[in-house]
């Protein structure tokens, strides 16, 4: 990396409310300089540590070791077949490895441990139960969680209800959509309770001579089937009236992550097609891109922008980017087509231009 243009990153100083602040030591909490620093100091360390193990015990045995590494910035963990290959061997490599960078392991948070006592990684506690591996919210990631929230809650004793809502919506979803891809329900509807209860003595506090029937009357009301219900009436900005209620934490789909192929690189022209995919399916749900497709898919009459026949339901579609998105390509309709499965397979291989059909 530039040291020039690293010198002046890490003086340029941060934004906070508003204000210019200089930073004359360290990174600023939460500055994307950090990953950044970590990725580029740490690069290498996967790589590095299977070749070591493959020179010391040969490419078959190594194999057997089962040690994977997965990182996370300058989070990472190691796996491997038994303890004592981690000890004795990936350990020691991995301070020696970051002695060089002068880096050390934090003892605090070093730790070799058996799956069957799990493990905390990026919020997720990864444990083995009777052989099957389940993945949750750690026990310390939902305490953090619920400590920000009532500190939320006890900070704002004399807003209005709606302005509290306003201020809970985007954490409550925010926590309970990073979890969705494991299994959360169990903490869904552990935390939902512990906010309901912050909530209930917010609202009574604010009326201490009125009766509990009364609070629950004014604060909580019923949504459909559900009671209980942190809620207010509001009055929207096309003059409608409508509710505005607090996020359902247990109502946020599971939707488990689908496992991507280990050599994909997304600037590498080769897996285009592979991520151009792979967004198309992440893209599915939300509703702001099924409308993008169907503008599309009117734009181009209904046909494949690459062989000109039919696009329905049997053959399927695939969303293509005119210029390739790691060469700098937008995500704006301008430079996406819609293309048959086997017509985009076929672009892709060889290379052939499509251009944006103009209907007549």
């Amino acid at each position: 990396m530039d040291t020039a243009i690293l010198r002046k990153w890490l003086k340029a100083g941060l934004i906070y409310q508003g204000q210019l602040q200089a930073t004359t030591a360290g990174t600023p909490q939460g500055g994307i300089i950090s990953p950044t620093l970590a990725n580029v100091t740490l690069n290498g360390l996967e790589r590095e540590l299977i070749e070591h193990l493959g020179a010391k015990f040969g490419i078959a045995k190594t194999k057997k070791l089962k040690i994977h590494v997965v990182r996370y910035a300058d989070d990472f963990v190691i796996t491997g077949d038994s303890q004592e290959v981690l000890v004795d061997e990936v350990r020691p490599w991995i301070e020696a490895f970051l002695a060089v960078r002068g880096l050390q392991l934090s003892e605090e948070k070093t730790r070799i441990t058996h799956i069957d006592q799990g493990f905390d990684f990026l919020g997720w506690n990864f444990r083995k139960y009777s052989g099957k591996l389940l993945i949750k919210p750690s026990k310390k990631n939902a305490q953090a969680f619920y400590r920000k929230v009532a500190d939320t809650i006890s900070g704002n004793k004399t807003v209005k209800q709606a302005d509290l809502i306003r201020l809970l919506n985007p954490m409550l979803r925010g926590w309970a959509q990073y979890h969705s891809p494991v299994v959360a329900k169990q903490a869904y509807s552990r935390m939902e309770h512990l906010v309901f209860q912050r909530l209930w003595r917010w609202s009574k506090r604010r009326h201490p001579q009125k009766s509990a029937d009364w609070v629950r009357k004014k604060y909580f009301l019923s949504v459909g089937d559900r009671h209980w219900v942190f809620a207010v009436p509001v009055v929207k900005r096309d003059g409608s009236k409508g509710l505005l209620e607090l996020y359902q934490i247990s109502g946020t789909v599971i939707k488990r992550h689908l496992k991507i192929k280990g050599d994909f690189h997304p600037f590498d022209p080769k897996w285009e097609q592979y991520g151009e995919k792979l967004r198309q399916d992440r893209m599915w749900d939300l509703m702001r891109y099924r409308k993008q497709w169907a503008t599309l898919y009117m734009s181009q009459g209904g046909l494949c922008a690459h062989c000109g026949t039919a696009l329905t339901d049997e053959t399927g579609w695939h969303d293509h980017h005119l210029e390739y998105r790691m060469h700098g390509g937008k995500d704006t309709l301008s430079n996406r087509v819609l293309l048959h499965p086997h017509c985009h397979q076929q672009v892709h291989a060889g290379k052939i231009a499509v251009t944006k059909p103009v209907l007549s």
